[in-house]
């Protein structure tokens, strides 16, 4: 599994698109993994026959563990191969003439992680009992001893027989896990020596304290949920009761909505909220959006509502710059921006997130169009790259699509001002003078008092209403 983004420890395998037997090309994608960000494909970077697929979808997999095997020209040596299917029935007896019989093997192996090589060194920390098919950090590429039967790697091995009478570490040593299961076993308040690993070689696995932690769960806290058999060999996600059978249901918070979560309480208790509405009437600019869409020129490009109050926002941006900022924390400075990012936020079925179109500012009604349809058909596909939801400077959020006429909203972390757009309804409105019925919505502007005052914000706000109210300055203000 590769870092595919700055600071990411794990991805969800979503999808794969290869199956054991299928011929593999260099950068053909094999696999769509989700992270904290987005969810990424995986090409592959050499050609080959996949062997084996060591990770289930759904399965949240640490960065750096082999979730692939793949068996190219130069792995398939004869000798190799000979000596891997002798030494496949006495495995569990012999493990020291497996590992033997795996090092010609070794050196002529290719690498097979998506975007990492294989270590040359060996980085056994001790050595591991009765371990079928542990191999040391090069060989980790070939798991499967006999060929003709891949269907048996994807399958959870067999509990090591190195193992005390309960399954767990024998009495004295450590048990094995990598770090993030090791947090996640305190968190949970789990004793890694009491876990049964599932994992190659002995490693505790997320899937085992999960497992762990759902057995230990008393009848009070799952009111007639009926006990796991045996906990150990299957899935956390096998734990949760179906819906109708118990009075709470647990959802695992993984992957983009684990990191909004986190990314929204920081924010919220970082940076000093102020929030301003305002209310108004757009019936030019829902007239304008009529005629846009019949303009021969426009012909093709997605006209909305949204599409002026995103050009509204870059108006009032240029007439008052300091809106456009950041907060250093480290220096203590605030940080003038002279180019917009204008954020997006994008219901997903995997969560909301906010991609940003570069350089905004920059762009044609034509163009920013364009980029808007991009961006949100991207989002809606789970296409969206970590590279597109950086560097944003501004978000716009349009709650009115859901009927909602306004909302106080939480700041994306960095920027400093974020627009909720409230529906547009046909409601009785004084015009010149007269009650008639007109567009009228609402807008809600947050933004990080360290950076924008009270002044400012209403200033920015209004001018955004103005253009809005009457779209003629959409011209005369740009």
């Amino acid at each position: 599994m590769p870092d595919v983004g700055e600071g990411l420890t794990e991805a969800e395998i979503l999808k794969w698109y290869v199956q054991p037997g299928d011929t593999v090309t260099d950068g053909q994608v094999v696999c769509e993994v989700e992270t904290a960000k987005a969810a990424v494909e995986l090409p592959i970077p050499f050609d080959g026959t996949v062997h084996a697929l060591l990770f289930e979808e759904g399965t949240t997999v640490d960065v750096g563990q082999v979730i692939i095997s793949v068996q190219t020209g130069e792995a398939e040596a004869p000798a190799a191969a000979a000596a891997a299917a002798a030494s496949a029935p006495t495995a569990a007896a012999a493990p020291v003439a497996a590992e033997a019989a795996e090092e010609p093997a070794a050196a002529a192996r290719q690498p097979v992680l998506v975007g990492y090589g294989v270590s040359q060194a060996s980085t056994k920390r001790r050595p591991r009992k009765a371990a079928p098919g542990a191999q040391n950090g090069s060989a980790a590429v070939a798991l499967p001893a006999v060929p003709a039967q891949p269907e048996a790697v994807a399958a959870a091995p067999a509990a090591p027989a190195a193992l005390n009478g309960n399954g767990g570490a024998p009495a004295g040593e450590r048990p094995l896990a990598k770090p993030p299961v090791r947090k996640l076993a305190k968190d949970l308040g789990i004793d890694l020596a009491s876990v049964v690993p599932t994992g190659e070689g002995g490693v505790v696995t997320r899937e085992d304290v999960h497992a762990a932690a759902a057995s230990a769960i008393t009848p009070q806290t799952a009111v007639s949920a009926p006990a796991p058999a045996a906990p150990a060999q299957v899935p956390a996600e096998a734990s949760v009761p179906a819906a109708g059978q118990a009075r709470e249901t647990r959802i695992p918070v993984k992957g983009v909505r684990k990191v909004t979560a986190q990314a929204m309480v920081n924010s919220a208790f970082t940076a000093p909220h102020v929030t301003e509405f305002i209310t108004f009437d757009v019936t030019r600019t829902m007239k304008l959006v009529q005629e846009l869409k019949e303009d021969p020129d426009l012909a093709g490009l997605r006209i909305n509502p949204l599409l002026l109050i995103a050009k509204a926002v870059l108006v009032a941006i240029r007439r008052n710059p300091d809106v456009n900022a950041s907060w250093d924390e480290a220096a203590q400075e605030i940080v003038l921006k002279h180019y917009v990012n204008l954020g997006i936020a994008a219901a997903t079925p995997r969560g909301l997130i906010v991609p940003n179109i570069k350089d905004a500012h920059a762009k044609t009604l034509g163009e920013l169009s364009a980029a808007l349809s991009e961006l949100v058909g991207t989002a809606r596909d789970g296409k969206t790259s970590p590279a597109d939801m950086q560097n944003g400077t501004i978000t716009i959020t349009n709650v009115g699509v859901f009927g909602v006429d306004t909302g106080t909203p939480i700041l994306n972390p960095g920027e400093s001002a974020i627009l909720a757009v409230g529906a547009i309804k046909l409601q009785p409105w004084v015009h010149k003078g007269k009650v008639k019925p007109r567009h009228v919505t609402t807008l809600a502007l947050s933004f990080d008092h360290r950076l924008i005052d009270g002044e400012l914000g209403s200033k920015f706000l209004a001018d955004i209403a103005a253009v809005l109210e009457h779209p003629r300055r959409l011209v005369t203000w740009a």
